[in-house]
């Protein structure tokens, strides 16, 4: 679990722990701000196209071969980083980092290779839980290397940290697939199956939408928060951390209650807490009463719920062909991190320093009312067909 925990770990301080030293690259670099830009949204774009190949590479040579190249590239991606003095061979190589969205796509599909689904979602639900802080402590890490040593100082990170993870991998991640496909070009032709069920779209859905709930907090909020409630961003930043909190808490909880409540139950009411917590801040502030208690105090709830939700869905939708796990994950990855990039970038559309917060709060209550929809029919097609999830 360590080493699972290490892999995901090093997927998410990839995306994001880098990001407070934009302004000075762009400087250092003689580069537009907008052009360093593409370093994340480039990086974004890159692992929802790799998750659609790693799932099946992995189902079909093995997991741990797939990690160590995704390894290997990665590590040599961040090395050249660090090195890089033009703006494009810094961002191809930046792009190539995203092969580290493997750590996250390989530590579920572990998990599932060796536990039932009910286990299997108690152990995810303690990688999330693990896993929850890093998107917090990431860019303060990231910001104080930049103070101390600029920038590079990050991509020297990555290489070590990168390292660290090629070495466990190396010595303690066995080969967890014991039931290879027969070709590669076998595994994609499966995707359409999962296509076809039902029940992978509900939990696909349910996960996509949790996780977009997030990516238009962190977009809409802290313009709202600086603008209209007049925070500063120390504030804010402490205010933003409560979120991550409820999601905290709640795969904490999720974790004791896999083995006792059915993974359907655990979603609905993951859903159910996140719509309570979106319909509360609307009508605070429909009612002329917002501030940063109405507007992050129930959002905490969202969190909660998300922390429901999240992991007890990815193992619901790897349960449905354990053989297909990998696929199962990548497919569903791929899903959430592209419809959290299409709904962040409505929240840009949406949200401005005219338009106020109930724009912002009407599309959080919306995608959360989307996931809610998609749990309700999933327990119903699961009752229905005599499933025990």
């Amino acid at each position: 679990m360590i080493t699972l925990v290490v892999f995901t770990a090093l997927s998410t301080l990839s995306l994001n722990m880098f990001v407070p030293s934009l302004a000075n690259m762009a400087r250092d670099f003689e580069a537009d701000y907008a052009l360093l830009t593409l370093a994340v949204a480039g990086y974004l774009g890159i692992t929802a196209v790799l998750m659609l190949i790693i799932g099946p590479l992995s189902d079909r040579y093995g997991r741990r071969p797939v990690m160590l190249i995704a390894l290997v590239i990665f590590v040599m991606a961040s090395f050249v980083c660090t090195l890089a003095t033009n703006v494009w061979v810094f961002l191809l190589f930046r792009v190539l980092q995203g092969t580290i969205i493997a750590g996250w796509a390989i530590a579920m599909a572990v998990i599932r290779d060796t536990f039932q689904h009910k286990e299997a979602a108690r152990r995810i639900s303690l990688l999330t839980m693990a896993m929850s802080i890093a998107p917090l402590l990431g860019p303060m890490l990231g910001g104080v290397l930049d103070e101390l040593f600029g920038w590079r100082a990050n991509f020297v990170t990555y290489t070590l940290f990168g390292t660290l993870a090629l070495l466990l991998c190396w010595f303690d991640l066995g080969e967890t697939n014991l039931t290879r496909s027969e070709n590669f070009r076998q595994q994609l032709k499966n995707y359409p199956y999962l296509l076809k069920s039902l029940r992978y779209w509900d939990y696909a859905i349910c996960m996509a939408f949790s996780n977009s709930g997030f990516y238009v907090f962190i977009a809409g909020v802290p313009l709202i928060a600086v603008v209209m409630l007049g925070l500063s961003p120390a504030l804010l930043g402490v205010y933003m951390g409560t979120i991550t909190i409820g999601f905290t808490c709640s795969t904490f909880l999720s974790s004791r209650l896999a083995h006792r409540v059915r993974l359907t139950s655990l979603i609905l009411a993951g859903r159910f807490i996140a719509v309570t917590g979106a319909v509360s801040s609307l009508l605070f502030f429909l009612a002329d009463m917002g501030n940063a208690l109405t507007l992050f105090g129930p959002l905490i709830l969202i969190g909660a719920g998300n922390g429901l939700t999240v992991p007890n869905a990815n193992a619901g939708a790897m349960s449905i062909r354990p053989d297909l796990a990998g696929s199962a994950v990548g497919l569903i990855g791929a899903l959430a991190v592209g419809s959290g990039g299409a709904l962040t970038a409505l929240t840009g559309t949406l949200v401005s320093e005219t338009s106020g917060a109930i724009p912002f709060l009407t599309l959080l209550l919306v995608i959360t009312l989307i996931s809610l929809v998609a749990g309700i029919h999933l327990k119903w097609v699961t009752l229905r067909g005599g499933h025990d999830d």
